[in-house]
């Protein structure tokens, strides 16, 4: 005789939808989160700018190289902000953030951030390659500058290289912006797996299609802001959009039950 179960199988973590507008107030709240504890935030933001200008040092005569670069880099721009959302979360709790207790959520003692960083690389690594061979296989011309991509690939009113550039770009985007929306801050939050980390998240976004859809676009926006004004704008963008997503996260997924974890 099978002896009963007293302990019922755990259901996942359970997700809200939002209103479309409610992106704004993941803005503000991470505004606030940045300026009550700033110096993990600008750190945080000095490496990514610092990052992006070595980008632009080591591939600034191949623009064929540094577009896919820079969009793959937004691809794994979730995990970066791992600190930041361990920082968010101890403000949260009334707890003191600081840079150490950042620095602390990087030590690899988390199997499951690992897992979830390869991932993202892999992924990041696919757009980067398969956007250089794009470009440099099907552009009319060598493509070295950003005036050679608006010219030779955007304006080219002779091809869809731009439009199939695009096209792939987004085929990539929007899953990978779907299944670690709010992945990394659970994992960090939670001891979920990353298979239902991954789910949870892609569940978020089918639940709050519109919002999701502005803070794509938000996150898109500030962050090619930041970089247009030369990588210095991305120390506070970067921060800002980390501390921002803390919340977005808070927002689309319901807290445990007590007695669930």
């Amino acid at each position: 005789m099978t002896p009963p179960n007293d302990h019922p199988p755990r259901r996942g973590p359970r997700v809200r939808a939002v209103p479309p507008s409610r992106p704004w107030v993941w803005l503000a709240r991470g505004w606030v989160d940045l300026l009550r504890c700033p110096l993990p935030g600008l750190v945080h933001g000095l490496a990514a700018a610092l990052f992006g200008a070595g980008l632009l040092a080591l591939a600034g005569n191949r623009f064929w190289l540094l577009a896919g670069s820079f969009s793959g880099f937004l691809l794994v721009a979730p995990l970066l902000a791992t600190g930041l959302y361990a920082v968010s979360r101890a403000l949260e709790q009334g707890r003191r953030g600081n840079l150490a207790l950042a620095l602390a959520a990087w030590k690899p003692r988390d199997h499951r951030m690992v897992v979830f960083g390869l991932l993202l690389a892999v992924a990041g690594t696919g757009w980067v390659l398969t956007s250089a061979s794009l470009i440099t296989r099907f552009a009319a011309a060598p493509v070295n500058s950003p005036l050679d991509f608006l010219r030779v690939v955007v304006l080219d009113e002779q091809g869809h290289l731009f439009e199939i550039w695009l096209m792939l770009g987004s085929v990539l985007a929007a899953p990978m912006f779907a299944s670690s929306v709010v992945a990394i801050p659970m994992l960090l939050d939670r001891q979920e797996g990353v298979l239902t980390a991954v789910t949870t998240s892609v569940g978020a976004a089918l639940a709050s299609p519109l919002a999701m859809a502005l803070w794509a676009t938000l996150l898109l926006t500030l962050t090619l802001i930041g970089m247009a004004t030369f990588m210095i704008g991305l120390i506070v963008v970067v921060p800002w959009l980390a501390h921002a997503s803390w919340h977005a996260y808070r927002d689309l997924v319901q807290p445990d039950e007590p007695g669930t974890r």
